[in-house]
């Protein structure tokens, strides 16, 4: 089988040129990961959208990087197939250079890094009060498992800056 990602972009912004590239990236992740037979929808917004979604679901009235909303409902297509719902990824692309400046890394990495952390969000894992720092190797087995994911993706380009 494989798995099936959904890509999109808020009406009122432009698409990016490199949003083509999400849906492999994706594939490639979830593959790394050892998912298949997921369904999982990745939506990028500006900040005033993710805002909103923050205040409403974790009553934080501030804009964040990304949210990740698990499903994990089960349906069978047309062919048979069963798939799970992993979830949404919302990711502000507002936030994504604001975020690289401050961890001192390209646009590209923060970005990947960003769609593997809501991917493991929808997959059960949680931080807790653990975030990435500047500099500091994490300890948490969430955030670890990021970044050594991300390593094995040092080389992709989603973003050309």
């Amino acid at each position: 089988m494989s798995n099936s990602v959904l890509v999109s972009v808020q009406e009122e912004i432009e698409s990016p040129v490199w949003l083509e590239k999400i849906e492999p990236y994706m594939q490639r992740v979830l593959s790394a990961l050892n998912l298949d037979g997921e369904e999982i929808s990745v939506l990028f917004c500006n900040d005033a959208f993710i805002q909103e979604l923050n205040k409403q679901y974790r009553d934080i009235d501030a804009p964040t990087d990304v949210l990740s909303f698990e499903s994990g409902d089960e349906y069978t297509d047309d062919d048979g197939h069963t798939w799970r719902s992993m979830g949404d990824i919302i990711i502000s692309l507002e936030t994504v250079p604001k975020n690289a400046d401050y961890f001192g890394v390209s646009q590209n990495e923060e970005l990947k890094r960003l769609l593997i952390h809501g991917t493991l969000h929808l997959n059960g894992y949680d931080h807790g009060e653990a975030h990435i720092e500047p500099g500091v190797e994490p300890t948490d087995e969430m955030l670890k498992l990021q970044e050594s994911v991300l390593r094995g993706f040092s080389e992709e380009i989603i973003i050309k800056e």
